[in-house]
């Protein structure tokens, strides 16, 4: 159950074991529940996975009741999947792996490099907020807007539920508009970056987690630096500018609606950061791709 409270209270459990290499399948889902791995006592970490309120604010009390169970904590929006650039992706998921358990996978990162369907090829770094007595061996749970909500509905007392069926979600782009805003961007991530793959195979190691995913669930592990620093391959940085005239560029919109300028010739590629709070990189984003927020700490050009 990956909404249940169910707090450790001894902790040997959670030494490091090996790191994980392995193959291993996926499924998604949204379920809109608060993550197992933000019940404090769970793992040797610094601090629980946040949970949001219904509105998608963060909460500081890590004991807040799970929505899935008459609470008020559900799951952040920002905790959904975004694209790096065309090859790569971050993004989180429910975990249960062979030789371990939720001490030992709460907030790990891993590397998923696909095997099969449209992205094979393709790699996206996650990091484990949740786990689920539903899950098989080497299973990861890909959290995805619009994904299904599986075993729990959160969703219908957050905002009155979501479309699609409950395991395997929506089953075009076009119904992702109904969404709250918050959380469109990362359903369309599944259409368009992820080519609506239906639960593609792949082969995954534990790696250290970027400090993109820390941000969006405040959570690292206590062993982190024990594991490999994973490296974007060539052409995969969170963005990049370059010299170039700005009349082949879209000004991009902040999220209030008013326009927003770039560093003096700066233009980020399509899936780069292009804002946020406190982002000062640049805002100006190639032709043919605009700017569009996907929460207050992250824009992105696509």
């Amino acid at each position: 159950m990956r909404s249940a409270p169910v707090l450790r209270t001894a902790l040997a459990a959670a030494l490091p074991f090996a790191a994980y290499a392995a193959d291993g399948k996926s499924t998604r889902y949204w379920d809109c529940c608060k993550p197992s791995c933000a019940w404090p006592g769970k793992a040797l970490v610094n601090q629980p996975v946040y949970a949001c309120s219904a509105n998608f604010q963060r909460l500081t009390d890590p004991n807040v009741k799970s929505g899935c169970d008459g609470g008020s904590a559900f799951s952040c929006a920002d905790q959904s999947p975004w694209a790096i650039n065309d090859n790569l992706s971050y993004g989180f998921a429910a975990t249960s792996l062979s030789g371990g358990s939720e001490a030992s996978w709460c907030c790990a990162c891993y590397e998923l490099t696909f095997t099969s369907g449209p992205v094979a090829g393709k790699k996206m770094v996650v990091q484990s907020t949740s786990t689920g007595g539903d899950l098989g061996t080497n299973h990861f749970d890909l959290n995805i807007p619009g994904g299904g909500v599986g075993l729990f509905d959160g969703c219908t007392p957050q905002f009155g539920g979501l479309p699609g069926a409950q395991y395997g979600g929506v089953s075009s782009r076009s119904q992702c508009d109904s969404f709250p805003a918050a959380l469109k961007p990362g359903c369309y991530w599944r259409f368009d970056w992820f080519k609506n793959a239906d639960n593609p195979t792949f082969s995954f190691r534990q790696v250290q987690c970027p400090s993109e995913l820390v941000a969006r669930t405040g959570c690292r592990r206590n062993d982190d630096s024990s594991f490999p620093v994973f490296t974007p391959g060539s052409g995969s940085a969170t963005s990049s500018a370059r010299p170039t005239s700005t009349t082949s560029a879209r000004t991009s919109t902040s999220t209030s609606g008013a326009q927003t300028s770039s560093p003096a010739g700066c233009v980020a590629q399509k899936w780069a950061q292009c804002g946020g709070s406190g982002f000062s990189g640049c805002k100006t984003c190639v032709a043919g791709t605009t700017c569009q927020a996907q929460n207050q700490w992250y824009s992105q050009c696509i």
